[in-house]
């Protein structure tokens, strides 16, 4: 893999980030099955081309990629949908978690997984090799989803080297991208990715100048997108002007509170 096209590059692929694929969780983490599948035939309608994780990585032009944080066992209803689309996808799975397919059950999460726990609970190392054997690739969402800029240097060593091992180990196959828990980086976490052996590594909304392998934008999609928003957030305008398209939606949606649009830490699990 290398870094995604150079300044003179007209777009940038997108990359989405979706977490939760359910009709009976109503929070802004999770999105429909059948929207899902909407938003999806949207994107490939505007011409976009989907691609693997490493042809996004190399490549430039109308380009899409997939992604799902947290690795949440109702992604699992997502997977007919991308196989039917042929649209490719990545998993960012906290080993962690994956050891007995445990709750999510991270602080700011704590009241959702205790009035939900089937919605918060994450794929089983079985699962997640049945979605690798499928050809969905499985990154790291570090070992435990902590908070990176706070720990310190050892234990944000441990975090992102231990989850890589992990998922190797049990899945066989490399672990080349990691997503920061809540979009949190800065550059010793971006020094550490890099240390740690990863490839890439993504965060959510932002465009960071230079272009950074290890802090790659994303577009946040939540349950409460309108087809609207979506359109403009996946457009690209939404690459080339970050600020553009947030005074655009503020224009044209009533105020509401997304997680993910304006900052880079979230209320809940990125």
């Amino acid at each position: 893999m290398r870094a995604l096209g150079g300044r003179g590059t007209s777009f940038q692929p997108l990359i989405l980030c979706y977490h939760a694929i359910s009709d009976t969780w109503h929070d802004p983490l999770s999105v429909g099955p059948r929207v899902f599948e909407r938003q999806l035939h949207m994107i490939l309608r505007s011409r976009m081309r989907p691609v693997t994780i490493a042809e996004t990585l190399s490549g430039r032009g109308r380009l899409f990629h997939v992604t799902f944080d947290d690795a949440f066992r109702s992604v699992l209803d997502a997977v007919s949908i991308l196989e039917g689309l042929r649209v490719p996808a990545t998993v960012f799975a906290c080993p962690a978690f994956a050891d007995g397919g445990r709750v999510l059950n991270v602080r700011e999460l704590a009241g959702e997984a205790a009035a939900h726990p089937a919605e918060l609970t994450t794929m089983s190392w079985d699962e997640l090799r049945d979605l690798a054997d499928r050809g969905i690739e499985v990154g790291s969402h570090t070992l435990n989803h902590a908070h990176l800029t706070r720990l310190s240097d050892a234990e944000l060593g441990h975090e992102l080297s231990a989850s890589r091992e992990w998922l190797e180990d049990e899945l066989g196959r490399p672990c080349r991208v990691l997503a920061y828990p809540y979009g949190e980086e800065d550059r010793r976490v971006r020094a550490a990715t890099r240390a740690a052996g990863y490839e890439a590594a993504f965060g959510l909304p932002g465009r960071p100048s230079p272009m950074d392998v290890y802090a790659l934008p994303r577009v946040g999609i939540w349950r409460g997108d309108t087809v609207l928003r979506v359109t403009l957030k996946t457009s690209s305008l939404a690459r080339r002007s970050p600020e553009g398209l947030r005074n655009i939606l503020r224009r044209r949606t009533p105020p509401r509170k997304v997680p993910g649009d304006d900052a880079r830490t979230t209320r809940a699990a990125g």
